[in-house]
């Protein structure tokens, strides 16, 4: 039997298409694994910090069997909370899987995606393996990417500046895609996700606002045609039955999250000003997490702290040598934080 072997170019230049995988922050399980850095606290991935307390106990039985691949009931569900048609409704294994399948439903070879940065490497990631390129104008592209609140910075746009940005990108038949993963935990009145529209898709995430990064759970909102070719071209089975099974209990609950918001908002007052008393400039913050520019490289300080237990988010992969960012956790936990920046600072 003949095997076809491809020219030595080929390779070649699949190496070089590829693009790097993105930095995150959340490597807690690796540094805790690690003798030296055991009791670490996260402060590098945005979680809730007062998640709603949801009574859901993983039904074993349940692993027997496949989950159901067009996910009718997980999808009536969400359809419901939010007053959306069912058919407007896709989801995926977290936010990344559906930050790529909607690449690949939307773009081809050569079609550009605005993106500003900094922002979520993984826009810019996906862009590229769907075979498109980024530029940072957004006349003449296929697709705006806007994070609502921004990651890192947290600069979190009104619904009138997001509508207007949408109507420009509508202006050149675009679409506008919105990530909006840490807005139920900022201000959800300045979401568009009751806003039917054929040129939006609007990205959820379960992750971020019930503290469940394990489970793995995004979802998402578009007209109905779009949904379908995303539908067409995300993987199947990718929501296991246990994301399946929280999702369904967490949307019950979900109007629990006003009180996360409240306590969250307190929090983020106290941790900023610590964060000025020490001398250090804040962003001015919306959401779960403090952009802060530090007088050091990044790099270094990071170092420090997790040699006192402490880690946080290294802000070089966004072009930030010299800002951490941090998450808004519990007052006990930002007590440590603030110790620990005291001593590393000095």
């Amino acid at each position: 039997m003949q095997t076809t072997k491809y020219p030595q170019r080929f390779a070649i230049d699949m190496r070089e298409y590829l693009p790097e995988r993105a930095e995150h922050g959340g490597r807690v399980r690796w540094h805790r694994s690690r003798e030296t850095t055991e009791n670490v606290v996260d402060f590098s991935a945005n979680m809730n910090p007062y998640p709603p307390d949801i009574p859901w106990t993983p039904d074993l039985s349940a692993l027997k069997d496949y989950p159901d691949d067009r996910y009718e009931e997980l999808k009536e569900v969400i359809s419901r909370t939010f007053g959306r048609d069912a058919a407007e409704v896709t989801v995926g294994n977290g936010s990344v899987e559906l930050i790529r399948a909607f690449c690949y439903a939307v773009l081809g070879p050569g079609d550009a995606a605005c993106i500003e940065t900094p922002t979520f490497a993984e826009y810019e990631v996906a862009v590229r393996l769907a075979g498109g390129r980024c530029v940072r104008g957004d006349e003449g592209a296929t697709v705006r990417f806007l994070c609502n609140p921004n990651n890192p910075t947290g600069a979190l746009l009104s619904r009138m500046e997001v509508c207007r940005a949408l109507d420009t990108v509508a202006r050149h038949g675009g679409y506008l895609f919105l990530d909006e993963a840490f807005i139920e935990l900022a201000d959800p009145r300045q979401s568009l996700v009751d806003l039917p529209h054929e040129n939006l898709f609007v990205l959820r995430s379960l992750t971020k606002s019930f503290a469940v990064p394990g489970i793995r759970f995004g979802y998402g909102f578009g007209n109905p045609e779009l949904i379908d070719r995303i539908e067409r071209v995300r993987l199947p089975w990718t929501v296991n039955t246990f994301a399946e099974s929280f999702a369904i209990e967490a949307f019950c609950h979900y109007d629990l999250l006003e009180e996360s918001r409240k306590r969250i908002g307190e929090e983020r007052a106290w941790l900023s000003r610590r964060l000025e008393e020490l001398g250090l400039v804040c962003a001015p913050p919306s959401a779960n997490y403090i952009l802060v520019e530090i007088p050091m490289e990044s790099g270094m300080l990071s170092e420090r702290l997790l040699s006192r237990g402490i880690l946080v988010r290294d802000c070089q992969s966004f072009g930030l040598p010299h800002h951490i960012r941090v998450a808004v956790r519990t007052r006990e936990e930002n007590r440590q934080l603030i110790e620990a920046l005291e001593a590393c600072l000095h």
